[in-house]
């Protein structure tokens, strides 16, 4: 008995881990592009640099996944993670030159990009033969975003942006205590493979080929504000406490949104994608709203929207994809979903914001966010309509697969 409770008061810092790592993770990306326009890059250099994580990411997460799997110790391989993503963050921080900063900042992802997948790995590794549930611990990064945001806002503005190096180093040095007070964890959790046949079989279903492509058309939009909303802020007046601020909203409902999905939306093919027509509607009208905002603290409040838009569209989509593959080729599906919504769209989203929002402004970017989001809604409309007349043959139900993750 006191072994037990012992180990579940070290299993409590696997909850401080989860609200740590997000923390950092918010920092870098809510306040890391008012460092580099402090250091005198412009938007384009800018959304250059943001969009090698996304390209770095798709060598990045295969490779840690393969000896984590290798090496069966998911804790080790991540420490190894976020002390290559120390190390490399000062470099970053420090480098004397643009060619530098980009070098490092390639070497950067390869460690950081993959932090997210494998810290909910260790989570699955540790609860695998527990009654908790996923969300009692996932939850926690949830609550590490939304209140370290804000904090580091008030923070920023107090201290100044020039150090927000140290901000993020302490920050990071705590999770990385966190990993370390966790008990052993020799085996990694057992996650579907990834089989390489299976791509040849989903490429040519037409509705998931479908789905993937307009999802695209959705997700650039978002990528573009959430590497340059930021910035936006900022021009329109608003401070670092005011940046924190719209973070802080975009998050603090997502997991009541995420628990209200699970528990009332129907699981029906014509269900989820009419409900991603939806979202997708609400992703036009909240881009139409930033292009209008005269005022930071309305852009601040328009970003709630970001915890039913994004949170929405996340759930939903994951649902889509298990409903239109059989259950031998699911893994191979979700890993093309991931990847189309943030590797892809995150290096054309980065990429073409930056472009805009330098040449153009950033109400020009919101507009072409809003045009793009709405042929997805257009073509879910129709795809939805196809569905409702013609009827879709699916594989076996799943609708436990995001059961235990909530």
């Amino acid at each position: 008995m006191q072994d037990a409770v012992k180990k579940q008061s070290k299993l409590a810092s696997l909850k401080a881990f989860n609200f740590l790592i997000y923390g950092t993770m918010v920092i870098f990306t809510s306040f890391f592009q008012l460092y580099l326009q402090d250091a005198g890059m412009d938007k384009l250099e800018i959304g250059s640099l943001m969009a090698l994580g996304p390209f770095v990411s798709l060598i990045a997460n295969p490779f840690w996944t393969f000896w984590s799997d290798r090496l069966q110790n998911t804790r080790r391989i991540l420490l190894f993670m976020m002390t290559g993503t120390l190390l490399l963050i000062q470099f970053v921080f420090h480098a004397g030159t643009y060619n530098m900063i980009y070098v490092a900042m390639i070497l950067f992802f390869f460690f950081q990009s993959p932090l997210f997948a494998q810290s909910n790995t260790l989570i699955l590794g540790y609860i695998a033969d527990k009654p908790q549930n996923f969300g009692a611990y996932r939850n926690w990064g949830s609550i590490g975003w939304a209140v370290v945001a804000i904090s580091a806002g008030l923070l920023i503005d107090r201290i100044g942006i020039s150090r927000l190096s140290f901000l993020v180093t302490g920050i990071l040095l705590l999770a990385i205590g966190t990993v370390l007070l966790l008990p052993p964890l020799r085996a990694a959790s057992e996650t579907p493979p990834i089989r390489l046949r299976g791509f040849g079989t989903i490429v040519i279903n037409r509705y998931f080929v479908a789905f993937t492509l307009l999802g695209v058309l959705v997700s650039v939009p978002n990528v573009m504000n959430n590497t340059f909303m930021s910035l936006y802020i900022t021009e329109l007046g608003g401070s670092k406490t005011m940046v924190g601020l719209a973070m802080f909203l975009s998050s603090f409902l997502e997991v009541a949104v995420l628990v209200l999905f699970h528990r009332f939306l129907k699981r029906s093919l014509t269900t989820l994608i009419g409900c991603l027509a939806l979202v997708s509607v609400l992703f036009c009208i909240r881009w139409l709203l930033m292009a209008g905002a005269t005022h930071p603290l309305e852009v601040a409040i328009i970003q709630i929207m970001h915890c039913i838009t994004f949170g929405g569209y996340f759930f939903v989509g994951t649902q889509v994809v298990s409903q239109l593959v059989p259950p031998v080729h699911r893994a191979s599906a979700q890993s093309l979903f991931t990847l189309t919504w943030s590797g892809i769209s995150g290096m054309i989203g980065s990429l073409a914001g930056g472009w805009l929002f330098q040449n153009f402004g950033g109400q020009a970017m919101y507009n072409t966010g809003f045009m793009l989001a709405m042929f997805g809604a257009i073509g879910f409309i129709i795809m939805w309509y196809w569905l409702r007349m013609q009827g879709h043959h699916k594989g076996d139900s799943t609708e436990a697969e995001l059961e235990e993750l909530l």
